[in-house]
């Protein structure tokens, strides 16, 4: 006999698949909604946008401009749903691309995905406001999609705001891609319903809520043959870019930008909802790397990095002071720094204090990681200061001593040398600062630039000259305009390919030759001469901007030649750990030394930097490479 008891307790126990009219909807929000709705009816009712292969690849090309992305960025999806994004992003290159979301169904399915398409993106489920991550992880953090303002309270959202903050490396960037709030106040749909497949439909309610922050919405998902599936109600705040920026600026983010806005169209192009227009803002963080936790035993040598002083001028930088490119210049080396093991490293900057600083660190570093290019006080002509304070307390340090920096701030000092060993050198003349005669023993074109100097310091396209007035001129420009005093070098202009060599360890025991580089002048105006000098390094307004740096194209022997040159320099020179040396051919393809740059530039974008790239070798394993070659030559002669 059936037990007719027990189909009644079933039938109480059972769940009304509607609650019919409803008065008032915000009365039926429940505070924790998101973590219920996301599952196969989301991908349903939404598909025209969350599943439409062609608008996440119109979205993916706007947030890769956007972002300035690159196969080596790391970027985290927060709240990347079914990953559509993510999977975008690997299938385009970028290797190093994570997922996190609170859904267990839709982080399945982006693993599945992932897993099917031999993507190696790592999926991850958890909540926003506290994430699996180590701080300082990220490149970039994307929320998208109109995955911000699920909580209950602004609050809420600031906290995840904030875990951004702590999972971004420092200068790093989040792009939030939220709903445009006053639009949606404004052109809401109160009431519509719309086919989502040949066999379902969804009704949908909408109110704003008693404060007016957020949009009330009720689905009412309905099949045609079952009836109704599922009757939900979520609530989503309504950012307006005003109100994402003051957020923002709560979180300690700087450089806030609303960038763009999406106006969304599918092939349904029905009820769009919160999708229908969306603002894309971006934001940088500003901020010290977080000290990694070491075990003692882990920590092998205690390093001090020395740079140039932000607080000072610097005549060189175009400013004449640190701006923020050199900021992130600095922040970018300690990020590498960051993941070198077996070493603990400490920064000094500060030049008023730097003598006593440095006294007082005495016996208790193993060495310095001299990596002030800019001089003692930013005074290029002091550059050689450094490693002398250094010499004179006994502290070992990275790098070229002062004798090898001060010949080679001579750049006709160098000519005399390089001409002894054999090393060819274009044909040129020294032009005192009493001189104002003098004879051109070399035919035109010819560069006139400061004999003393770095940073292309006084070269521009005035510097090549075709003609003794122009010669004249440009001598005028540099003593008179730049007030300097000192000798003037003069030299023929060579008119072919224009190279660099770098060079990181030391000869003849343990060194790496770079791959030579050569500058590419193809996007440069016809009528400008083909030289890289101080525009192309300091002012992006400028043509000679364009320049790029390419691999070079040179015969095997004349290749050997500039490398064996090159060595020869740098051991009678007395250059140490790294070096850079720029060549030229003649018209006839000869190679011919330009000059010699101890300590060079050691920027993430710089020559040496390019040269490394090219070699299959990251940035941080070159910033590495230099501080083990000075840390073995240091420890052999301890």
């Amino acid at each position: 006999m059936k037990d007719r008891s027990k189909d009644y307790h079933n039938k109480e126990k059972q769940k009304p698949r509607t609650l019919g009219p409803v008065p008032h909807l915000e009365e039926h929000v429940n505070p924790d909604w998101w973590k219920k709705i996301f599952n196969s009816l989301y991908l349903k009712t939404d598909a025209d946008i969350v599943d439409d292969a062609a608008i996440t690849g119109q979205e993916i090309d706007t947030f890769y401009s956007i972002l300035n992305l690159s196969p080596e960025s790391h970027v985290l999806d927060l709240c990347c749903g079914q990953g559509r994004h993510s999977l975008e992003l690997a299938r385009r290159g970028v290797r190093n691309v994570e997922g996190l979301d609170r859904s267990h169904y839709l982080i399945q399915r982006a693993k599945n995905s992932a897993k099917k398409e031999s993507l190696g993106i790592r999926f991850k489920e958890g909540d926003a406001r506290k994430t699996p991550y180590a701080t300082d992880t990220f490149d970039n953090v994307m929320l998208l999609g109109n995955s911000f303002g699920y909580f209950e309270t602004s609050d809420e959202d600031l906290r995840v705001l904030k875990e951004v903050k702590r999972v971004l490396k420092p200068w790093g960037k989040i792009l939030l891609d939220v709903a445009d709030g006053s639009y949606l106040k404004e052109k809401y749909q109160p009431r519509s319903w719309e086919w989502i497949d040949k066999h379902n439909f969804v009704c949908r309610e909408r109110s704003t809520s008693t404060d007016g922050q957020k949009l009330i919405s009720r689905e009412v998902i309905v099949n045609d043959t079952s009836g109704v599936i599922a009757d939900q109600f979520y609530a989503e705040r309504l950012y307006t870019p005003e109100s994402l920026i003051e957020l923002l600026k709560k979180a300690e983010f700087t450089d806030i930008e609303v960038v763009d806005s999406i106006n969304s169209q599918t092939l349904r192009n029905q009820d769009l909802g919160m999708m229908e227009r969306r603002i894309l803002v971006t934001a940088s963080i500003r901020k010290e790397w977080t000290p990694k936790k070491k075990k003692v035993k882990d920590i092998e040598k205690n390093v001090v990095v020395i740079f140039g002083d932000p607080r000072k001028n610097d005549s060189l930088k175009p400013c004449g002071v640190f701006d923020d490119d050199d900021i992130y210049t600095i922040d970018q080396l300690k990020g590498s720094l960051h993941e070198v093991e077996g070493y603990s490293f400490k920064y000094l900057d500060n030049h008023d204090t730097l003598i006593s600083d440095l006294s007082k660190l005495r016996g208790k570093i193993d060495f310095i990681f001299n990596l002030c290019d800019e001089g003692f006080g930013n005074d290029p002509k002091k550059e050689l200061h450094v490693p002398a304070i250094l010499e004179m307390l006994n502290i070992p340090y990275t790098g070229s001593g002062p004798q090898c920096l001060a010949f080679c701030y001579d750049k006709a000092l160098v000519r005399g040398i390089a001409k002894d060993l054999g090393v060819p050198v274009p044909a040129g003349i020294v032009v005192k600062g009493e001189d104002s005669l003098f004879e051109l023993p070399m035919d035109f074109p010819v560069i006139v630039k400061p004999n003393f100097g770095d940073s292309s310091f006084g070269l521009n396209q005035h510097s090549v000259c075709n003609s003794r007035d122009e010669v004249v001129r440009a001598i005028y420009d540099i003593r008179e305009g730049l007030g300097y005093d000192k000798p003037i070098l003069i030299e023929e202009f060579l008119t072919g390919k224009d190279m660099s060599i770098g060079i990181i360890g030391n000869p003849p025991e343990n060194y790496t030759v770079l791959p030579l580089t050569q500058e590419d002048y193809s996007e440069l105006p016809e009528d400008l001469p083909r030289l890289c000098g101080y525009e192309a390094k300091w002012i992006p307004e400028s043509p000679y901007w364009m320049i790029k740096s390419a691999p070079a194209d040179l015969p095997k022997d004349t290749e050997e030649l500039i490398i064996e040159c090159s060595l020869k320099l740098i051991n009678r020179l007395e250059c140490r750990d790294y070096n850079r040396l720029d060549w030229r051919l003649d018209s006839a393809g000869n190679p011919k030394l330009l000059e010699v740059n101890p300590n060079p530039g050691w920027c993430w974008d710089g020559h040496l930097a390019k040269m490394a790239k090219l070699a299959g070798i990251p940035y941080s394993e070159m910033i590495r490479m230099i501080l083990k070659s000075a840390d073995d030559r240091i420890s052999a002669h301890r």
